[in-house]
């Protein structure tokens, strides 16, 4: 789950953090897909070890813990651990780890829809009325397409104040009682309906969590299953993803793993337990940086979607406002760095932020957890953060660093 917040590539990341407007384009189509990108550089030996990178996120403050693997090729590369799985115990913090993965359940959600797309059960460009009539404000004028790369207009429901409000009262308040409210896809879809779209659709991006929570009820309004059942039965089992789970109503991290944290003035306030029901298709999985890669391998490596829906899911759209040059494409997100263009997702719930992100044929990716605890300054994480992203996929800090 993630309201829109873009500082350096973090598209979309913010299901339950904090939330910044991102002004519409005046008129959007999707673009051609995209050239090939130049097969990034050939890493160094340097990313085989990674753990100066990683315990800086921990040391300098920003998080309280942090996880990360680097799969190349389909073998694990370099697998850590930093900070500390529970401030109350000092308990250090397991490369193995369980964690919320927020906004990149919606990679997983886009990639069952594609292929209910292959197996002409679902149309990208049929109007949302077609498949759940009466349910979506001005359905009939929004494609599943554009529920898919954020171009509906649909308002996030993370908006309103009164599911998320992002002040330290409002943070109180979500510890207190917030984090306990159990909702149905019908009340998330029926608060982001009752809020000002923010433009007509297809004439602008914003991100809202409000497309995915539709896009779970088209699945089960199609499949007649659970969009939980469907990614179980598609993607999880067939790739033996064993610490992959998709929780209904269970507030409990299974496994191990480290405890989230929020920042309060008299110090951290653990909200590692929370309700699921607030992410629903936008945001609910738990998973771990082994199965998060192994997954990317495989969607990018073509064993989950066949070439024409591969080439769907990474037809982009621009993201206003976004640095490195940033696109979205159906549940995925491209983005450059120094030795070339990768692909993957980012979210954030209370307590957890992750990221994923590879090459396009499936070569090479990582897949990171920390606690954002202290973003007071953001050109500080974003500095450290990027030496990590840097070295784990191109080998070396960028060339102007």
């Amino acid at each position: 789950m993630t309201t829109t917040r873009l500082p350096h590539r973090r598209v979309g990341a913010t299901l339950l953090t904090a939330a910044v407007t991102l002004a519409s384009l005046a008129a959007l189509t999707p673009n051609a897909v995209a050239a090939p990108a130049p097969a990034p550089a050939t890493r160094s030996e340097a990313v085989a070890e990674l753990r100066p990178e990683l315990d800086a996120l921990v040391d300098q403050g920003t998080s309280t813990a942090a996880l990360a693997e680097v799969r190349d090729h389909g073998r694990v590369t370099w697998r850590g651990a930093a900070g500390t799985a529970d401030l109350a115990t000092g308990r250090p913090a397991r490369a193995d780890g369980r964690f919320r993965i927020a906004s990149v359940t919606k990679t997983f959600v886009s990639t069952v829809t594609l292929q209910l797309v292959g197996e002409g059960r679902i149309g990208l460009d049929d109007p949302i009325e077609h498949y759940l009539p009466g349910a979506v404000p001005n359905g009939s004028a929004i494609t599943v397409r554009q529920l898919l790369n954020h171009t509906s207009g649909l308002a996030n429901y993370l908006d309103d104040p009164k599911v998320r409000d992002f002040t330290e009262a409002g943070n109180r308040q979500f510890l207190a009682t917030g984090r306990w409210v159990e909702y149905t896809p019908e009340r998330l879809l029926a608060i982001g309906a009752a809020l000002p779209p923010y433009f007509a659709p297809g004439r602008g991006w914003h991100y809202s969590n409000t497309n995915y929570v539709v896009a779970g009820m088209l699945i089960e309004r199609v499949t007649g299953h659970s969009w939980r059942d469907e990614v179980q039965n598609r993607i999880i089992r067939p790739l033996g993803l064993q610490h992959t789970t998709l929780p209904t109503t269970s507030t409990a991290v299974p496994g191990p793993h480290a405890h989230g944290y929020l920042k309060l003035p008299e110090g951290p306030a653990d909200v590692t337990r929370l309700s699921p029901t607030i992410a629903d298709a936008s945001g609910a999985a738990i998973s771990t940086t082994d199965d998060l890669t192994r997954f990317h391998a495989a969607l990018f490596g073509g064993r989950l979607l066949a070439p024409a829906q591969l080439t769907e899911m990474t037809t982009t759209v621009p993201i206003p406002q976004a640095p490195d040059h940033a696109e979205y494409g159906l549940g995925v997100a491209r983005y450059d760095l120094s030795c070339g263009q990768f692909w993957g997702h980012t979210g954030d719930i209370p307590g957890y932020s992750t990221e994923v992100f590879g090459a396009r044929d499936g070569s090479r990716q990582y897949a990171i957890s920390y606690n954002a605890y202290d973003t007071s300054d953001p050109q500080k994480f974003d500095r450290l953060y990027r030496a990590f992203e840097e070295k784990a996929l191109c080998g070396g800090p960028p060339a102007s660093s």
